[in-house]
């Protein structure tokens, strides 16, 4: 059996539920923010029975028990959201929190089964600095890097940079609820000297992330399940800074191409390395190709988005995805 951990509004689970029921795999879904209003379920651990679990979705009957889960995909699970019955808001929160919690040890249980995506470690390994040592001790190159609240540390990192990139860190957006709109941080080029000439609050009050600024050739996302690894070229530089050029996610609205791409085998081999370092089965990378040939590596997302690359190259992610968990359930 397939536990499928997910959330009702995503559609990167449908096309891989499509592939497992063509090859006719049992799968359980779990949408997590409703697993007070939409399941029944027990953890049960007993000198007759031994520890297990079952759970039930309450609106098709389907059943699924921990023994006979191999294979676990965890797509973004929200925090339990839903209730059936309606308290006073102290006792609701209490409620939630306590499934919250729940959750969160039941997926640590389920933690020595194969994962795509993982509790334990999709968190941790997405932090930039492990990010950066780790692929710089498999020989990688990456920008030059720093995150200071100090402007005095911040000029010593650009001196030898005239132009460096601003991003964020965790939080990508800003919603403004005076203007109910929502501001997205996309990476931003700025000449040092422009950088340098803000005011000291401008560094103190937040923590910068900043790398020196890399031309670009293209960009590649790179998609790892396991070890199948499928290559997108991003073709960033064929538009404006300001809808692409700079940080290709603005590109996705202005028609920016996207195409497969043949990776050379050290890259690829990389990439299946640093999942390994990190404890992972999937990760998509981001990379620039400059216009030397040089690759240099940016970031890896442990649960990115990959459902768009997909849909505009034709690389067969989804199949992968669940002809792996396929595989994997059917070790044992």
């Amino acid at each position: 059996m397939i536990l499928i951990v997910t959330n009702k509004e995503d559609i990167h689970p449908t096309p891989v539920i499509e592939h497992l029921e063509r090859i006719g795999s049992p799968f359980f879904r779990l949408n997590t923010e409703s697993l007070l209003s939409d399941y029944d379920f027990e953890w049960v651990c007993d000198s007759i029975r031994g520890d297990d679990f079952r759970i039930k979705n309450r609106h098709t009957g389907l059943e699924a028990f921990g023994y006979e889960i191999n294979s676990v995909w965890e797509r973004r699970p929200l925090v339990p959201a839903e209730l059936r019955c309606v308290n006073k808001p102290e006792i609701n929160r209490h409620n939630l929190k306590e499934a919250h919690g729940f959750l969160s040890f039941l997926l640590y249980y389920l933690g020595d089964r194969f994962c795509l995506g993982h509790h334990l470690y999709d968190r941790s390994s997405a932090s930039k600095m492990l990010q950066q040592r780790i692929a710089r001790s498999l020989g990688m190159p990456t920008p030059d890097t720093c995150f200071t609240n100090n402007r005095a540390a911040l000029e010593t990192f650009c001196r030898n940079h005239d132009k460096v990139c601003l991003k964020s860190i965790d939080n990508d957006n800003i919603w403004f609820n005076d203007e109910m709109r929502e501001h997205v941080l996309y990476t931003q080029a700025v000449p040092t000297d422009a950088l340098l000439a803000l005011d000291e609050d401008a560094f103190s009050q937040t923590v910068s992330y900043v790398q020196n600024y890399i031309e670009k050739a293209f960009e590649l996302r790179i998609t790892v399940v396991d070890k199948n690894v499928f290559s997108c070229k991003i073709d960033s530089q064929a538009m404006r800074p300001e809808s692409g050029g700079t940080d290709w996610r603005q590109g996705l609205d202005f028609g920016m191409r996207h195409s497969k791409f043949y990776l050379p085998k050290s890259i690829s081999d990389f990439c299946v390395a640093f999942l390994k370092r990190l404890h992972l089965n999937f990760g998509c990378f981001d990379f620039i190709v400059t216009p030397k040939g040089d690759y240099v590596f940016l970031e890896c997302n442990p649960n990115g988005q990959w459902l768009w690359i997909e849909h505009e190259t034709g690389l067969p992610i989804s199949k992968s995805i669940a002809e792996t968990l396929y595989e994997h359930d059917h070790k044992s």
